[in-house]
């Protein structure tokens, strides 16, 4: 469909009033011909091939920031599973392609670089073992390198070994990165079912049925759908879930246009726009305002639930009519530490672990930007991991964990990073155990629904 001049005022007013922005502007670059038995040439590979491919990506996306008037809040880049290109090296090895990707990040001007990743649903090879175990250090020893690790699969089942060792290796990465408010968990994300197009960190990668290079953009938008819920008043559920998927129509419009001409002055494909209403730690930008707008007195109260299962299918009815190129996870994300709303109900004993779990069922990824006490057992993770990955699972859906064991921090206390990533309190955890459940290892077959050929 073409865009008038209308839409374009439309959506300045938008921008303008409603804090509408588009939160991510990725470029996704395959490093598969990079690959070499020598580490030396391989790093020097990846180093050239993003200096190459990405160098102006800050420089085109700031253009067209100031021809069309619309913020974009970060500009990124996801790489090939960092296990593949480097599957013959071993842990050291490892965090030197993490250092390079740093390095080429800081020098390109990115904000994040993600796909320091492995995919082992199914079982590990040698490369997928050492990248995960040097993980910590990796980003410890870093600023923008991300990292994701999909555990699990409606397909294949989840693979508690694999879950038993991220438990670990966050714990590992919380100290490392202590003296940060342990921020380094901050950049790991495990995941169950993992799109190869995810332009939002620190999930990210560029997948292995991607093409050379792609632009990916996410959008965010919560303010303008609040607004647009403030203005309907008191109507009807029916009313409001018109109301809801107009608006983001016209949300998933203005970032796909966006995201074109991006992509165009890169002189690359253009991919996917990825629909989730995304928060920020900004006032009236929250997806808990949002919650609150349609009913419930607070995150937390009965009905939160069934009114973000609303407010994520209207998304993704609205995007899908708006775009045939819509991708990524696409829903409404809810980030604890991003979202002012969800931390002031976390601060009221109104939201507990145990519902935003459960909200998980019905939204986007998962549990995202959670922080715990730092003297959470590991197999109390792991069985954090397991139960959403178990939603994603039966669900046919993807769900994430994003946990931050805050290293001598306790409930009442807090994590602050500033910026993107926020401020969390920290959330009081269930003290009894899971540990003979989760150490039985071993893989947790897939269901019934994945005999669907």
């Amino acid at each position: 469909m073409p865009y008038d001049f209308d839409e374009i005022l439309e959506t300045i007013k938008m921008t303008e009033i409603e804090h509408f922005d588009i939160r991510t502007v990725t470029m996704g670059i395959s490093l598969r011909d990079c690959s070499d038995r020598n580490i030396s040439v391989t790093t020097q590979k990846i180093y050239e091939k993003i200096m190459r491919l990405g160098s102006n990506h800050v420089n085109y996306a700031r253009e067209v920031e100031r021809k069309y008037g619309i913020s974009i809040a970060n500009k990124r880049i996801s790489v090939t599973p960092i296990a593949i290109v480097g599957d013959a090296f071993g842990e050291d090895e490892f965090v030197k392609i993490a250092e390079v990707l740093d390095k080429a990040a800081t020098e390109v001007g990115i904000d994040y670089i993600a796909g320091y990743s492995a995919l082992v649903q199914k079982g590990m090879t040698n490369g997928d073992l050492n990248l995960i175990k040097s993980i910590p250090v990796a980003l410890s020893t870093t600023k923008k390198v991300c990292s994701s690790v999909n555990i699990g699969s409606t397909k294949a089942g989840i693979n508690m070994d694999a879950v038993n060792m991220m438990s670990d290796v966050i714990k590992h990465t919380a100290f490392l990165t202590k003296d940060n408010d342990s921020v380094g968990c901050a950049k790991l994300v495990v995941f169950c079912n993992a799109v190869e197009d995810n332009p939002f960190v620190a999930g990210a990668f560029h997948g292995v049925s991607e093409p050379e290079v792609v632009l990916n953009v996410g959008i965010s938008g919560p303010g303008v759908v609040l607004d647009a819920i403030k203005s309907a008043g008191r109507v009807d559920f029916q009313s409001l879930a018109e109301v809801i998927k107009k608006t983001v129509f016209k949300i998933t419009r203005a970032g796909e246009l966006l995201g074109r001409k991006v992509a165009e002055r890169n002189n690359i494909p253009f991919g996917i726009v990825d629909i989730s209403l995304a928060p920020t730690p900004a006032e009236g930008d929250s997806i808990g305002d949002i919650l609150i707008a349609m009913g419930v007195e607070d995150v937390g109260a009965p009905g939160t639930t069934a009114a973000l299962a609303m407010l994520n299918d209207c998304v993704k009815k609205a995007g899908l009519m708006a775009s045939s190129s819509v991708g990524g996870m696409s829903g409404a994300f809810i980030p604890v530490s991003e979202d002012a709303s969800m931390i002031r109900a976390v601060e009221r004993g109104n939201l507990s672990l145990e519902k935003l779990e459960a909200m998980t069922a019905v939204c986007s990824v998962g549990l995202d930007m959670i922080a715990v006490p730092g003297d959470t057992p590991a197999t109390t993770i792991a069985g954090i991991i397991a139960d959403e990955a178990a939603i994603g699972m039966i669900n046919d859906k993807t769900t994430a964990v994003r946990i931050i064991p805050a290293y001598g921090k306790s409930v009442g206390d807090y994590v602050d990073y500033g910026g993107l990533l926020g401020r969390a309190p920290i959330m009081p955890v269930r003290l009894i155990s899971s540990a003979n459940l989760v150490l039985r290892g071993g893989k947790i077959p897939a269901p019934i629904r994945s005999l669907t050929n």
